[in-house]
């Protein structure tokens, strides 16, 4: 069951209803009770693989805990023996394929492509796992988690599928606080919900038919379209993933856990090292920590420290899919961070970043480079990518514009306002939220339905699986 259908809240409402009685009665059967929820949701959106979770959770956590009676060189052989162990899976059906193909293109052979089923969510409790271990292994984990904390952090259903990725410090201080289901938590995981379902099912989805129309076949639109199609998949992939990233946030805090946001208004931003602060915020800070950091970070020499910003920002295209696409997007972004970095040392950091004739500028050639590495994220292919920038560029008639709008009315209003709401303040977005937790009951439980119904209306007639479970 996806976060973004009817049945899912249906059999939640029921769920949440037994773990507040059990929360109150017990913490450790409130602990197995969403342990085995847990499971069981995993195990529907991966039949084949249902049993890789818990046999995950429980060689991690014993490893781990051989580890930690470890001293020296002994206990840091440890540490990379498990944090190889607790990649394996994740290297296997995520880049098995991804390795034959290589090996295909260099060696001009033709080895099979193995039938493999990625599981969900496996690259984001595969980082959690790796982050615990590591965690223990710096002795900054002062509290130890016995199995059932451990398999609870390690499956949690809100965060299991695609994120955020949350550290096991602030998930067991959460669980050993047992904080009950509050109206206030409830109001606010209910509004972040709200915005989830907006975002995904009224305006990703409703904008993804014509996106993909264009990216898939560019040939067949003019370069006026194409360039649209880019900034609607600009949006869509924010509304996506930020979508899923507020309803998940959003359940957990219905459950009585504070989670960090994972998005922070991205598209405001004025370089590449601003976004990358703003944009999937769980997943940047796990590669500076766990990463970056460890190969350096900056406290080496300089020449250093731009290699390895660009290698962890490969790494990281590299995760999102296991094609040559994304490690080139990875590679654009890790070039673009090397660069503004390299003239942040020179000038930038001389420039006045609060006047409008810096700003403005900035965020202009900044948000056209990022359009542009959309370009190579999207397209299944360089081909089809090139294909797509040389349509867009060289036929780019402006007399189609008219008949665009009249075409894609609605498409159009949803991404301008898309972008407009990327204007405001965050405080303002904020204070949204606590008119929103402040208001009667039933205005709250009316509004909630006014946006299901918007998004029944502007569902299609499947529903669209979000972006990031694939990666």
């Amino acid at each position: 069951m996806l976060f973004n259908t009817i049945p899912f809240y249906a059999v939640f409402i029921v769920f949440l209803t037994i773990y507040a009685v059990l929360q109150r009665t017990s913490r450790t059967l409130m602990m197995l009770y969403v342990v085995l929820f847990s499971l069981l949701f995993f195990s529907r959106m991966n039949p084949e693989v249902s049993m890789l979770l818990p046999l995950t959770a429980l060689l991690s956590w014993s490893m781990t805990r051989r580890m930690n009676e470890c001293k020296g060189v002994l206990r840091k052989r440890w540490l990379w023996f498990i944090v190889v162990v607790e990649l394996l899976p994740l290297l296997y059906f995520k880049y098995t394929n991804f390795g034959i193909d290589v090996i295909n293109s260099l060696l001009r052979d033709n080895l099979p492509m193995l039938d493999l089923v990625l599981p969900v969510g496996i690259s984001f409790y595969t980082f959690q796992a790796i982050a615990h271990t590591v965690e223990v292994y710096k002795r900054r984990l002062r509290l130890k988690m016995d199995f059932l904390e451990y398999i609870f952090y390690l499956s949690f259903f809100p965060l299991l599928l695609a994120g955020p990725i949350t550290r096991p410090a602030t998930m067991l201080q959460q669980m050993r606080e047992n904080t009950e289901v509050n109206p206030r938590l409830l109001y606010t995981g209910l509004w972040l919900v709200m915005m989830g379902i907006l975002k995904k099912c009224v305006v990703a989805d409703y904008i993804a038919q014509f996106n993909n129309w264009a990216f898939d076949e560019p040939m067949l639109y003019n370069g006026f379209e194409l360039l649209m199609a880019v900034a609607g998949f600009s949006v869509q992939i924010y509304c996506d993933f930020s979508g899923y990233s507020d309803m998940s946030i959003g359940i957990a805090a219905m459950m009585g856990f504070r989670l960090r946001e994972n998005f922070n208004f991205p598209y405001q931003s004025l370089n590449i090292t601003e976004f990358w602060r703003r944009w999937h915020i769980s997943l940047s800070t796990w590669f500076r920590d766990y990463l970056y950091i460890p190969m350096g970070g900056n406290r080496v020499g300089r020449a250093r420290m731009y290699f390895n910003n660009f290698i962890t920002m490969v790494v990281a295209g590299l995760w999102h899919g296991s094609t040559l696409m994304f490690v080139l997007w990875g590679a654009m972004h890790g070039t673009a961070l090397v660069v503004h970095k390299f003239c942040n040392r020179l000038f930038l950091h001389r420039l006045p970043s609060s006047r409008l004739w810096v700003k403005i500028p900035s965020w202009l050639l900044f948000q056209s480079f990022l359009m542009l590495t959309w370009v190579f994220f999207r397209s299944a292919d360089m081909s089809t990518a090139l294909a797509f920038l040389q349509r867009m560029v060289t036929d780019f008639d402006t007399e189609c514009i008219p008949a665009f709008f009249v075409q894609r009315p609605l498409w159009l209003v949803m991404v301008t306002v898309s972008m407009l709401v990327h204007c405001i303040r965050e405080r303002w977005f904020y204070r949204l939220q606590e008119t929103f937790i402040s208001l009667p009951w039933l205005v709250k439980s009316l509004l909630f339905l006014v946006v299901l119904q918007m998004a029944i209306e502007f569902s299609n007639s499947e529903v669209q699986p979000f972006l990031y479970y694939k990666f």
